[in-house]
């Protein structure tokens, strides 16, 4: 049977913001035992974080004391963000977030019992205590995303690349598992630029990165690295896996259609596979995958070539 389910939108404005006493923010109280209490209380402890996961582990938490919950669930589609505590019941109550036309995102509550009108009433009063916190948390997000993140191809840019491969690095020691790179390059894009222009070479780059992300594991993570050449980081993968990837990607990124002007541009790309070695730097993993890359393209192009 399909799990009973209620959605509802909240739109908060100004005036419910007012009427459900959010003007000034009064004195932190130890132990709620009214709503009006615990809401002012969720209103200062929500504050104290940035982090989507904390404040929302902490308001979850919280309004147990009025309501009580198995789960909840939240998603943020433009962030590329969903969170979940709890166990799954069969009872649900979903609200759609937004605050004068900007969407904060969706809220599911669940649990074993159906969910009657006061409860529902009491949960949509402290969802409002939620909501500057998370907004501010949503924008944080976003502007640490856009620091570490290449505008034209949404992959990871060199300063997320360098946080990012150190931090794999420490933990492929730590956990004793296999760390690969894959170093991808489009064959011959300068043919592209000066036959089609620049406008026509931004496009290639983001088909290909598309191409490239279609591929992989959500675990797995992808960088522009320089002009043409991106940098995949393969968490968890041998030498021999990291091979069977590249070779995906070398086709998938062949079998793409790419249009300028009307006319389609054949393509290929080549890849360098570089295995971490006991004791390697980062800079000697980087050094070996770009070696091996150097060495498909002078060997014709089109092609995986494996570090030694």
């Amino acid at each position: 049977m399909k799990s009973p389910s209620q959605t509802n939108a909240i739109d908060f404005d100004s005036a419910k913001l007012q009427r459900l006493g959010f003007g000034q923010q009064p004195p932190l109280l130890e132990r709620p035992v009214s709503l009006a209490q615990l809401r002012q209380q969720l209103g200062l402890q929500l504050q104290t974080s940035l982090e989507p996961q904390r404040i929302l582990g902490l308001f979850f938490r919280e309004i147990q004391r009025l309501v009580p919950l198995d789960a909840l669930s939240y998603q943020h589609k433009t962030s590329d963000l969903r969170l979940e505590f709890g166990q799954r019941g069969h009872h649900s109550v979903s609200y759609s977030l937004s605050h004068e036309g900007e969407h904060l995102g969706e809220l599911v509550f669940r649990r074993n019992q159906r969910f009657n009108e006061q409860e529902q009433g009491n949960l949509e009063s402290l969802l409002s205590a939620l909501l500057y916190p998370m907004r501010n948390a949503l924008l944080y997000r976003a502007a640490t995303q856009s620091a570490l993140r290449d505008p034209l191809t949404g992959t990871g840019n060199r300063v997320a690349m360098d946080q990012t491969l150190q931090r794999e690095i420490e933990m492929s020691r730590r956990h004793l598992q296999p760390l690969s790179l894959l170093m991808l390059d489009i064959d011959h894009f300068k043919r592209v630029n000066d036959s089609h222009g620049h406008s026509a070479g931004d496009e290639v780059l983001k088909a290909v990165a598309a191409s490239i992300k279609d591929q992989l594991r959500n675990v797995d993570m992808v960088f522009r690295f320089g002009g043409e050449e991106f940098l995949i980081l393969l968490s968890n993968t041998t030498r021999e896996a990291a091979a069977m990837v590249g070779e995906r990607l070398r086709f998938a990124a062949q079998a793409q259609e790419y249009v300028a002007d009307g006319q389609s541009i054949e393509l290929t790309v080549s890849l360098g596979c570089s295995t971490l070695l006991p004791g390697e730097s980062a800079e000697s993993l980087l050094r070996r995958a770009d070696s091996a890359l150097y060495v498909a393209k002078r060997e014709g192009r089109n092609r995986l070539a494996m570090a030694g």
